[in-house]
């Protein structure tokens, strides 16, 4: 038998679950399809699971800001009962380097001072004083390790940074996925899981449903994508894509996990640290680690990917890049022989800011392009999908007149037509990870 609900959701990762979640809530049927057997297993298991609120957009900025009370507030969030297994939120705060590719951060302080987002200006000795593992000399531009100018200082100095002590990493971002799962399933959402979509059904002009390779169909009148970096494939599916000035596409990426430098305990004291001059950001990792990705400057080649499945999942010389490149500013740092981390997938969009939007086929909508760096907006980006999806299905034309979403937190009102499909590429993204 054709099992039949109000809305299909193509992903089991953190915005699909939360999706769920949200939809479920308001009264929904829910069901969460993926080709995994368990929810956050794809692209969100090798997040790193970063929670910032700062932004070169303001409409970013806000975003990021009202997404980090939830994480602040995850228990409550959730409504899950007591003992269950929480993903925990460590506030270690954020220190980003001023540098003249981020234009010395102002416009982040100004978006920040608008929106009340706590922020400190730090010289160079409050940097040293708080890292004294780090040397602030100044590498910029960012190079291959096998150029020959590399690892030669400029002869500048970092003048300074900005910290956002309200900024940290969950450190089990596919618990976090399966908490919002197990929240979603208390109001009634479900889960179809290791079930791969082969068609996306269409009937009269407007989505049906999906129909799985092994023959399955499940119906409904709505059908969200939300499929990282398959999402491009399951637009083509439902041949959505001939009106999108924005579109995305998989790009594999490398995070490097190296031992802090002896005598220095980086898990506990250390800082997630954002550092455009080296290209690198780095954040404390388990066993006194510390991960370090790469910031995709212009002279790192893009490694996009035709087969979301099957890629190239061994590290390549730019796990040694990278590593190099945060030994530039850590100059005790040690490089061990054997390469550990992770290789995943980014869905990443032309201007690398996500769409949350409808399509031109009635019902189905999308959120994807999220590019590495939205897992940490994924609980409202959840609530405003499912706002979204309440005002197009109720007869609004979300092209013509945008929705206009109130975030709970902070009581403002942005416009969603920012992430739309069919915007303009935005130039004042960093056309990176960054946003």
């Amino acid at each position: 038998m054709t099992k039949t609900t109000d809305a299909i959701i193509i992903g089991a990762g953190v915005i699909g679950t939360a999706i769920a979640f949200e939809l479920a809530k308001a009264g929904w049927k829910t069901i969460n399809v993926d080709r995994n057997s368990q929810s956050g297993h794809g692209s969100t298991s090798g997040s790193c699971a970063i929670i910032r609120t700062h932004y070169s957009t303001f409409d970013g900025t806000i975003f990021a800001w009202e997404a980090y009370h939830y994480w602040r507030d995850w228990a409550d969030y959730l409504g899950l009962p007591d003992g269950r297994d929480l993903a925990q939120y460590r506030e270690t705060g954020c220190l980003v380097m001023k540098t003249e590719a981020n234009g010395y951060l102002q416009k982040h302080i100004e978006n920040c001072r608008v929106l009340d987002c706590p922020l400190e200006e730090w010289s160079a000795e409050k940097i040293i004083e708080k890292l004294p593992i780090y040397s602030l000399e100044s590498f910029a531009p960012p190079k291959t390790s096998d150029n020959p100018d590399f690892g030669k200082p400029n002869g500048g100095t970092l003048s300074g940074g900005v910290f956002w002590p309200k900024t940290g990493y969950v450190t089990d971002p596919a618990l976090s996925a399966q908490n919002l799962a197990d929240a979603a399933k208390l109001h009634g959402g479900e889960f179809l899981l290791g079930k791969e979509v082969a068609v996306i059904l269409q009937q009269d002009g407007r989505v049906k449903g999906v129909r799985f390779a092994d023959g399955e169909e499940v119906h409904a009148p709505v059908v969200i994508n939300v499929a990282g970096p398959a999402s491009s494939k399951i637009n083509q599916m439902a041949g959505v894509l001939d009106d999108m000035t924005i579109k995305t596409r998989p790009l594999r990426q490398e995070v490097v996990h190296v031992p802090a430098p002896e005598g220095f305990d980086f898990e506990n004291n250390g800082l997630i640290v954002s550092d455009a001059d080296i290209a690198c950001y780095c954040r404390p990792e388990h066993g006194n680690n510390i991960l370090i990705g790469s910031e995709d400057p212009e002279c790192d080649p893009h490694y996009w990917v035709e087969d979301d499945v099957n890629y190239d999942r061994n590290f390549t010389d730019q796990w040694t890049t990278q590593a190099m490149r945060f030994g530039q500013r850590v100059p005790s740092l040690g490089i061990p022989q054997k390469t550990k981390g992770v290789v995943d997938l980014y869905d990443a969009s032309t201007d690398w800011i996500p769409i949350y939007d409808k399509s031109q086929l009635p019902g189905f909508y999308m959120a994807c392009g999220s590019s590495g760096n939205q897992y940490k907006n994924a609980p409202i980006a959840g609530k405003m999908m499912a706002a979204l999806i309440e005002y197009c299905e109720n007869g609004n034309d979300h092209d013509e007149t945008p929705l206009q979403f109130t975030l709970p937190y902070l009581q403002r009102d942005i416009d969603v037509g920012f992430y739309s499909r069919n915007r303009k590429i935005n130039e004042e993204s960093s056309f990176s990870v960054l946003g």
